[in-house]
C-alpha cells in the first residue's frame, strides 16, 4: 500500500465467486451496503475513524490489471465473459463516510457505499481492511494521549509492528490520535511529520565509557541533547555523567535549545523522582526527562498517579499493535436494494440483539449541547429525513425504548456525520494533510464528555435510532417474525 501497489486482489475470494454468480444471473441491483463496528476498543467509550486516505486512494486506482485477469484465469474457476467484465471494471457508486479524525461509537455507519452490488461486494474487503487497522490504532493513541495528561507522546512502534505497511500507516494514525511525532522516517517522510528519537544502548556501548559517547552525542546534535542514561546504572552512572556534559555545555555557552535524559528500564517513577532532583539540584530546572520501556494508556496513567516526574513519553509495541485488543471489528452489511426510484430496506437477524443490523439507507446525525458543545448522543436516521433545530428533539434507546431524553428547541445543535466522497464514481473529496487531520481530530476528543474519556468504565454516549427508522425495524422483525410462526 505504501509504495502504491495496485489492490484490487486485496480482496476474499469469495467476493469474486460471488461477483461471477450476479453477472451470470444478470443480476446487478443498486444497493447500500453500511460498514460499522459494534464494540469500542479497549472497553473504552468511544473510537476514532481513521484511513479514508487510503480508502480514497484504492478506489481510485481499482482496475484489473492484465497480470490479475491472467492469474485469474488460472485458477480455472472464472468464465471468459465474467474476466472480459473485470477487465473493463471501474467503481461507479457513491461512497459517504465519517471524516478522518471524527469520533465515532458503535453501531453507526462509519462507511457507506451506494453502488451496483457487484462493484459493492468487491470493495467490501479493502475497505474493511483499511479503516478497521487505522482506526484501531488512532482509537489506542488517543487513549495513550489522554492518559499523558498534556505530556508530549511520540509513537517509537516501528520495530514491533506487524509489517512495514502496519507500521508507517499506524504511526500516521497515531500522530491524527495526537501523537507529537514518530520515529518512522518513512511515515514523517511521506506524511510531513516530525521524525523524532535519541539513541540506542549501542551508542554508548561502542564508546570507551559513556561519559565519551554523551559528549561526542552532544558534539553532534547540539540543538537537541537527549541523553540515555541507563546502559549501565542509572543513578550512579547514567544521570551524574549526563549532568557534566550538560554541565560542561553550559561553562562554554553551548547549551541546547532542548536538552534532557531518557529512561528506559527500572522503576520509571521512582528513578524519574531521583533524577528530577539530581537534575534540578545541578541547576537544571528545564532538563526534560522523557521515559520509555513498555508503556501504555495504563502504565502511564499510574506513573502520573505516583507523581512520576516525567514530561514526554515513547510509546511503541503497546501503541503500534493495540497489543490489548489487537482488532477492531469493523463489519460490512447490506442495508437496503434499489427498485425503481426507492430503497427496499434489507435486515440481518440474530439471536444476539448487537448483531440485528438497521435496515434502510441511512445517515448519522449528532446532537451536541449548544451551551457546551459536548456530545448528548448519536442518531441514527433514514437518509431522507429532516431535523429543526428550532423543534423540540426526542431521543430514545433503541433497546430498552423506555429511557428517553427530551432536547427543547434551541438547546441543542445537529452536524450530518456522513459526507459524500464518491459520486458516480467520481472522488469530490480532497483529505486534508496529517497535522490538519490532528488539530481537528483533537478538537473532536474535546466534544467528549470527560466520563467518556476515562479510561476504566466510561460513560458510554448513546446511539440511538430516529421513529422512522425504529419503526421500520420493529415492523421488518415483526414481518419476519409473523412469517415464521405461518410456517411451524
Amino acid at each position: 500500500m505504501i509504495n502504491n501497489f495496485n489492490l484490487t486482489l486485496l480482496t476474499d475470494f469469495y467476493e469474486l465467486t460471488m461477483m461471477q454468480g450476479y453477472f451470470k444471473n444478470k443480476t446487478n441491483p443498486v444497493v447500500v451496503f453500511d460498514m460499522f463496528y459494534r464494540v469500542n476498543p479497549n472497553d473504552g467509550g468511544y473510537a476514532l475513524c481513521c484511513g479514508l486516505e487510503h480508502l480514497i486512494d484504492y478506489i481510485k486506482n481499482l482496475n484489473f490489471s492484465y497480470e490479475d485477469i491472467e492469474y485469474l484465469r488460472g485458477l480455472e474457476i472464472f468464465d471468459e465473459d465474467f474476466l472480459n467484465y473485470l477487465a473493463g471494471f471501474h467503481f461507479s457508486g457513491d461512497i459517504y463516510a465519517i471524516p478522518e479524525g471524527s469520533i465515532i461509537f458503535p453501531m453507526e455507519p462509519i462507511v457507506k457505499v451506494i453502488a451496483p452490488i457487484m462493484e459493492a461486494q468487491l470493495v467490501e474487503t479493502a475497505i474493511l481492511c483499511i479503516i478497521n487497522h487505522q482506526s484501531l490504532i488512532a482509537t489506542k493513541a488517543a487513549r495513550v494521549c489522554y492518559s499523558a495528561k498534556g505530556d508530549a507522546v511520540m509513537e517509537f512502534g516501528l520495530r514491533r509492528a506487524q509489517g512495514p505497511d502496519a507500521a508507517t500507516l499506524g504511526a500516521r494514525a497515531a500522530v491524527i490520535a495526537g501523537c507529537v511525532g514518530t520515529s518512522n522516517v518513512l511515515c514523517a517522510k511521506k506524511y510531513n511529520l516530525p521524525a523524532l528519537g535519541t539513541h540506542a544502548h549501542s551508542w554508548i556501548m561502542s564508546f570507551p565509557d559513556e561519559l565519551t559517547a554523551f559528549r561526542k552525542y552532544a558534539e553532534l546534535y547540539p540543538n537537541n541533547t537527549t541523553l540515555l542514561v541507563d546502559t549501565y546504572d542509572t543513578l550512579r552512572s547514567g544521570i551524574p555523567n549526563a549532568i557534566k556534559v550538560f554541565t560542561e555545555l553550559r561553562e562554554s555557552g553551548r547549551m541546547p535549545k532542548a536538552y534532557g535524559i531518557r529512561l528506559d528500564s527500572g522503576d520509571l517513577s521512582y528513578l524519574s523522582k531521583k533524577a528530577r532532583i539530581m537534575l534540578d539540584e545541578a541547576g537544571f530546572e528545564d532538563a526534560g526527562i522523557c521515559a520509555s520501556s513498555d508503556l501504555d494508556e495504563y502504565l502511564i496513567d499510574s506513573l502520573k498517579t505516583q507523581g512520576a516526574k516525567i514530561d514526554s513519553w515513547g510509546v511503541g509495541t503497546n501503541l503500534i499493535t493495540s497489543k490489548n485488543h489487537p482488532a477492531f471489528g469493523g463489519v460490512y452489511k447490506l442495508a437496503a436494494i434499489k427498485s425503481g426510484d426507492k430503497f427496499l430496506p434489507k435486515i440481518k437477524i440474530s439471536e444476539n440483539q448487537w448483531k440485528i443490523t438497521n435496515p434502510g439507507n441511512k445517515t448519522v446525525y449528532r446532537v451536541y449541547d449548544k451551551l457546551t458543545g459536548k456530545i448528548h448522543a448519536d442518531l441514527i436516521a433514514l437518509a431522507d429525513e429532516q431535523f429543526d433545530e428550532n423543534e423540540p428533539l426526542l431521543l430514545f434507546d433503541p433497546i430498552n425504548t423506555w429511557k428517553k431524553l427530551h432536547l427543547k428547541p434551541g438547546t441543542y445543535t445537529l452536524r450530518e456525520m456522513l459526507i459524500p466522497i464518491f459520486k458516480n464514481g467520481t472522488c469530490v473529496y480532497e483529505s486534508p494533510d496529517v497535522m490538519t487531520i490532528r488539530d481537528y481530530c483533537l478538537n473532536e476528543q474535546n466534544t467528549l464528555w470527560e466520563e467518556t474519556r476515562r479510561l476504566v468504565n466510561p460513560h458510554n454516549v448513546y446511539v440511538d435510532l430516529s421513529s422512522r427508522l425504529w419503526e421500520l425495524k420493529k415492523s421488518l422483525l415483526d414481518e419476519y417474525t409473523a412469517s415464521h410462526e405461518q410456517q411451524i
